[in-house]
């Protein structure tokens, strides 16, 4: 089980001011979900500190600094779900830290190495754990959690996810979690398809594990958060990516639009206007 210092009654009421979260503290399933998708919504994923040659701190005061005090910076996936882990906890409610690999676009799951974080939830008298995760950088995203239960089609906010086994090597299940796609994301017509975002175990992991991938995703040159810039955010009705100087923008019913950014001025507007994000002194957004 995941344990942290708790984050002071301050740090709280700034992080819930930060979310917009006006609701009950409790350790509940309905709190669980109400604050998983506003922290969605109100911070934004971010790369700029990797971009700019820095890893990012995961201690939680620096988490509480960065993603919430400034009001104007977002992160990566370590750092949005250490912090919503930390305020969970405070909550009463069980975390247990998963890693899992992301196979978006993979031809075999055994192909891409364990680097991403999530979270595994559970609730006081709820018999099945959650999986949380508030860092996922990809318009597929949860944006509420899910029960940890294979086949069957969940709807948050707007979204469709599904929880599948898939064959693996190991004593563990391998879960995979399913995001559906509309065929009018891809320029086609139909029911649409279910795409496989990541894979985990529940093997449970620890800070100093989080501590070795983070600093090897920020560090490595090979990291694709290391040599252009990756920022997403999902409001009511859009998800928004910044992908390098590409910018696009998927609405609800799966249509479509993108359009490249041309110089340095118009990518920092755009990261402050859409994507509320005020960026570092000397980062160089665009290639």
């Amino acid at each position: 089980m995941f344990e942290t210092t708790p984050f002071a009654p301050d740090e709280l009421d700034a992080y819930f001011r930060r979310i917009g979260w006006e609701g009950d503290r409790r350790a509940d399933a309905a709190t669980l979900r109400g604050v998983h998708l506003a922290h969605s919504r109100a911070i934004p994923f971010e790369n700029l500190d990797p971009l700019r040659g820095t890893v990012p701190s995961l201690a939680p005061a620096d988490l509480i600094a960065k993603l919430v005090r400034t009001g104007r910076r977002g992160g990566y996936c370590y750092e949005h779900n250490m912090l919503l882990a930390g305020v969970l906890e405070a909550l009463g409610l069980g975390v247990t830290l998963l890693t899992a690999r992301v196979v978006l676009g993979a031809q075999r799951f055994e192909d891409r190495p364990r680097t991403h974080m999530a979270l595994l939830v559970e609730v006081p008298g709820d018999p099945r754990p959650y999986l949380a995760d508030v860092g996922f950088g990809a318009p597929g995203a949860l944006l509420e959690p899910v029960p940890l239960t294979t086949d069957v089609e969940f709807h948050g906010a707007g979204r469709r996810h599904r929880l599948v086994h898939a064959p693996h090597r190991g004593p563990l299940r391998l879960w995979v979690l399913q995001a559906h796609e509309a065929h009018e994301a891809h320029g086609e017509s139909g029911a649409g398809v279910w795409r496989a975002q990541y894979a985990f175990t529940v093997e449970p992991f620890e800070r100093p594990d989080y501590e070795v991938i983070n600093w090897h995703i920020a560090t490595n040159p090979r990291s694709p958060f290391r040599s252009r810039a990756y920022v997403q955010r999902s409001t009511p009705g859009r998800h928004l990516l910044l992908d390098g100087p590409l910018l696009t923008e998927t609405h609800a019913d799966g249509t479509v639009e993108r359009r490249e950014l041309t110089n340095e001025t118009e990518a920092r507007r755009v990261l402050d206007e859409e994507f509320g994000i005020a960026v570092p002194d000397g980062t160089r957004l665009l290639p």
